[in-house]
């Protein structure tokens, strides 16, 4: 049996930056206040819990007065940043690029939708940490649609923005784009926002998903990215599998297969990867 580890899977460059500034940190001080999980994946966020990363959420803020506090890659509304000037608190900010950039976008298109009396709208997943960030920038005020097929919050006779999670498929975001405009709406711009490097992965996926005979596709339960590629393997390979990690995985799965290939989420590390692979050779 040939083990294979997709070489396209794994981190995506936002959360490479956010565990690097994360590991930069507590190599030097040897503890760190994270808001949220740094990344969708329990298996990581343990690894540099032992490192001396301790997670939080917003309401541990008030206790933190002049600690040191990580933004991870998914970014924050701008509330959190008030409230950590008020408390002298020092932000390590993460936030990858791509959000940072999109977080803009959705700021000048929310200036431009109050002044005429517009919408903004997100497609993306109901509290979703990016979604929270991005929401953020709109002082509360976005429509959230999380399904193609979502559109009964939507005023078609009103000025609409639309921009979409970076992480979402781009498949249904062009569905949503097609159903609002079959409402032939008054005014409507929808700006292409999803990042190329998850959205090129689906791509890349096809290829390795054909390539095998069983797919075990390795993510955490919390992570919105890892079951959408999850879902898109199984279309075009019957046998994958979605699991957290080695001790999930099933002798009867391979039996009797010749390529067993390995792939995960932008949010799995690869050296969770390799340890499904290992024991995918020790079961050989």
């Amino acid at each position: 049996m040939e083990v294979r580890i997709d070489d396209n899977a794994g981190y995506c460059f936002g959360v490479v930056k956010a565990i690097g500034a994360a590991e930069e940190e507590l190599s030097r001080s040897g503890s760190l206040y994270c808001l949220g999980d740094i990344v969708h994946n329990s298996a990581e966020v343990e690894r540099l819990r032992r490192k001396g990363l301790r997670v939080i959420d917003h309401g541990d803020m008030e206790r933190l007065a002049g600690s040191t506090v990580l933004i991870r890659a998914h970014g924050e509304p701008p509330a959190t940043y008030s409230a950590a000037a008020e408390r002298k608190i020092h932000l390590i900010d993460a936030t990858c690029p791509i959000v940072l950039t999109l977080q803009r976008r959705i700021r000048r298109g929310y200036e431009e939708m109050k002044a005429e009396g517009g919408q903004v709208v997100i497609f993306g997943k109901p509290g979703h940490a990016e979604v929270t960030g991005l929401n953020g920038q709109t002082e509360g005020t976005a429509i959230i649609v999380s399904r193609p097929d979502e559109l009964e919050a939507i005023d078609f006779g009103r000025p609409i923005r639309l921009y979409s999670q970076t992480t979402k498929s781009r498949e249904d975001y062009r569905s949503l784009i097609a159903n609002i405009e079959k409402q032939k709406p008054t005014d409507f711009v929808a700006y292409d926002t999803i990042c190329n490097q998850v959205a090129h992965r689906a791509e890349q996926l096809e290829t390795f998903a054909k390539s095998v005979d069983v797919l075990l596709f390795v993510a955490g339960e919390g992570s919105s990215n890892g079951h959408y590629l999850y879902e898109y393997c199984r279309k075009i390979q019957p046998n994958t599998h979605f699991i957290g990690g080695a001790k999930e995985v099933c002798a009867e799965w391979i039996a009797g297969a010749a390529k067993v290939g390995i792939s995960g989420a932008t949010s799995t590390p690869r050296w969770l990867m390799e340890e499904v692979a290992e024991k995918l050779r020790g079961m050989r």
